[in-house]
């Protein structure tokens, strides 16, 4: 039996097999983050287990969670990955937790993702934690109950982790722009989440990739399964570039080739028209305009943190609401994968407010004993 993936998303895979537990494994989604690790020479990373790689770096047990050890509550705002991990985790700890969700669906950015092609068992990050929550009676979950600062004020909770999020930029700033694209005004825009809200461009569509990870790869795919006419643009030299890492990268182009997506690598996005976009050769600045009805923008997303500013700006009113700490997790804070989110709301949970000095997990020290 091959169980390498499995058992690195659940340590205790053949225990919890053994005592019927089936419900409690943390199940791979085959997301390949664990072996993007090897490849960028960092510690290894697990969607689903986010104890991965820091088991003897930060002590973290991948089952075992130390008892609350103040008495603060805690309110999560937002139930994405970040957020739904957070109140998992403090809720094993003992901490009475209120986990807000603005929407009737939890799951944030992997309930909209697991419906893209090929990512349905990206829904399991969602499922486990949720099946998870069910069972811990100190956590209350609110759905369809989008917070103010009004709101957040007048919960009386001490601690208040926000896990609002991000969205997809639409101005076409990324890696390779800094500033946004000329002709905005002009062209049908889309980004990811438009997609994922069902919206479907009319072609030509020009997909103007500057992330280099899945999602540019997934809606070219979507979208000439739909019979569209589509490019795909990219600064890089392949198509979703990062993930050489997770080992798919291959895969990914030689089935956008075989659909008959036109791939255009080492090209950049100059400008836009109202049926029309300017590239420009990486390289060599090079112009040239190709056919585009509509573009969709997969360059970067921006943290849905406005919520946070409010409030921080606001001391003298936290501190009369009782609230000692205000943090940002997840995409809010920093958006990235998944797991990065998985993970710091992971460690929330772990560290509360807990700043160290110095750098914050053990180090490997090489000693030359004396012969």
């Amino acid at each position: 039996i091959g169980a390498a993936r499995p058992s690195i998303a659940d340590p205790f895979l053949p225990k919890k097999i053994e005592e019927g537990r089936l419900d409690d494994i943390r199940e791979c989604i085959g997301c390949n983050i664990c072996a993007s690790g090897d490849k960028l020479g960092a510690p290894m990373r697990c969607t689903q287990n986010p104890t991965s790689g820091e088991e003897w770096r930060r002590g973290w047990h991948p089952e075992r969670l130390a008892p609350a050890d103040t008495d603060d509550t805690v309110l999560i705002v937002g139930a994405g990955p970040a957020g739904l991990e957070a109140a998992r985790a403090l809720g094993e700890r003992g901490y009475k937790v209120m986990l807000a969700e603005a929407s009737r669906e939890l799951g944030g950015r992997v309930a909209r993702e697991c419906k893209l092609p090929g990512l349905a068992a990206w829904g399991r990050v969602r499922d486990w934690r949720v099946g998870q929550l069910h069972k811990l009676p100190q956590v209350e979950i609110f759905r369809e109950s989008r917070l103010d600062a009004a709101s957040v004020l007048e919960a009386g909770c001490s601690l208040v982790g926000l896990a609002t999020g991000a969205t997809w930029r639409r101005d076409g700033v990324g890696r390779s722009r800094h500033l946004p694209l000329p002709g905005l005004d002009k062209a049908r825009v889309s980004t990811p989440d438009d997609i994922m809200a069902g919206a479907r461009p009319e072609g030509p569509v020009v997909i103007f990739d500057d992330e280099h990870y899945y999602m540019g790869g997934i809606i070219a795919e979507m979208l000439r399964r739909a019979g569209q006419a589509v490019t795909l643009v990219t600064p890089e030299s392949l198509v979703s570039a990062f993930t050489f890492n997770t080992l798919e990268q291959a895969a990914i182009q030689r089935r956008l080739l075989e659909l008959g997506v036109t791939l255009m690598t080492g090209k950049t996005l100059v400008a836009l028209e109202r049926d029309s976009a300017e590239l420009a050769c990486v390289f060599t600045r090079r112009t040239e305009r190709i056919a585009a009805e509509s573009i969709v923008l997969v360059t970067m997303q921006s943290p849905e943190d406005a919520l946070y500013h409010e409030l921080i700006a606001r001391p003298d009113e936290l501190g009369r609401a009782g609230i000692r700490k205000l943090v940002r997790i997840g995409d809010c804070l920093a958006p990235g994968t998944i797991a990065a989110a998985v993970y710091s709301g992971h460690r929330f949970a772990r560290e509360l407010d807990v700043i160290a000095d110095g750098v914050s997990f053990r180090r490997e020290n090489v000693e030359l004993a004396e012969m």
